[in-house]
């Protein structure tokens, strides 16, 4: 996932695992506010940090969203946290009492624990998709097209519907806010999807392929050259993304990643159950989930 600095909020706060990679885990749809919980004020969090991440003066951070937790009663903090290798977006929980936080996953439970997120994609996905509609397994990708490890990440995405026949991939875009041009090469993204499924994957390769040469300065010119390279009309394309309506679909994307937990990219659901790191896993495990999820799909019929 996309996550370069190297001090993850909870590796800084134990202080003990200087140099480990952030992973916000797989997390529940968060439960409407009950009328009384109490949530932390922006002031007091930022508060928090200082105390707690102020020692080091290579550090800034930025309060991006508190909101009631899926558990019940609990706050959630996202932070994103900048230094001199990049930055990190992480995850933390605040006690009713506001006396205490809480580092971990929270995830769901149950009999059939991913079948909420499950739903609520398979009514909320509008990205490309190749494979058949009717796939016991929906593979549903979160990506930012500015991310290096969207682009490790896409052989091992391709090589896994490849072999599995019986999967659907459908493509999420998620540029991330700390990517200068993620959100016009969605927007390009998009409009190339709408005009052909072929040309869009074709887009997206193309897109990681030219990833290093891409600036915010020659976006234009660059992912213009992709679309003409995928054999769309270049000149449509631009047209098109830079429509309100475009973003619209993008921002669409986007509030349908952060309504499922999407905290980086990329990140992949296997019928609802997330997988947050795509490059940390082996194939043989990735391909183990999908073939478990393909035969639980056939039992409940």
């Amino acid at each position: 996932m996309h996550r370069p600095l190297s001090f993850s909020l909870i590796v800084i706060l134990l202080a003990t695992l200087a140099g480990a990679q952030a992973k916000p885990a797989a997390k529940s749809k968060p439960a409407a506010a009950p009328p009384s919980i109490n949530l932390p004020s922006e002031e007091t969090v930022n508060a928090f940090l200082q105390q707690t991440l102020g020692w080091n003066s290579a550090l800034t951070w930025k309060v991006q969203d508190i909101r009631p937790s899926a558990a019940q009663g609990l706050a959630e903090i996202t932070v994103v946290i900048s230094g001199s290798q990049g930055s990190s977006s992480s995850t933390f929980y605040v006690t009713p009492d506001g006396e205490h936080a809480v580092l971990g996953s929270i995830i769901p439970f149950g009999a059939h624990p991913f079948d909420a997120t499950k739903k609520q994609l398979e009514k909320g996905i509008t990205g490309p998709s190749r494979g058949p509609a009717d796939a016991p397994v929906t593979l549903v990708e979160f990506s930012d097209l500015q991310c290096p490890h969207c682009k490790a990440a896409q052989p091992t995405i391709d090589k896994l519907f490849s072999e599995e026949k019986n999967v659907r991939l459908v493509f999420q875009n998620f540029p991330l806010a700390v990517h200068d041009w993620a959100m016009k090469a969605a927007s390009y993204a998009d409009c190339v999807g709408r005009n052909s499924g072929d040309a869009f994957w074709k887009f997206v390769q193309g897109t990681y392929d030219a990833q290093t040469d891409i600036t915010a300065a020659n976006a234009d010119e660059k992912l213009n050259a992709i679309a003409d390279a995928a054999a769309v009309k270049s000149a449509d394309i631009a047209a098109c993304a830079a429509l309100p309506e475009t973003t619209d679909r993008v921002q669409h994307s986007v509030a349908l990643g952060k309504a499922v937990d999407v905290t980086g990219t990329p990140m992949l659901f296997i019928n609802g159950r997330a997988v947050t790191n795509v490059g940390g896993i082996s194939y043989e495990e990735l391909k183990s989930l999908v073939e478990f999820a393909a035969k639980d799909s056939s039992a409940a019929k």
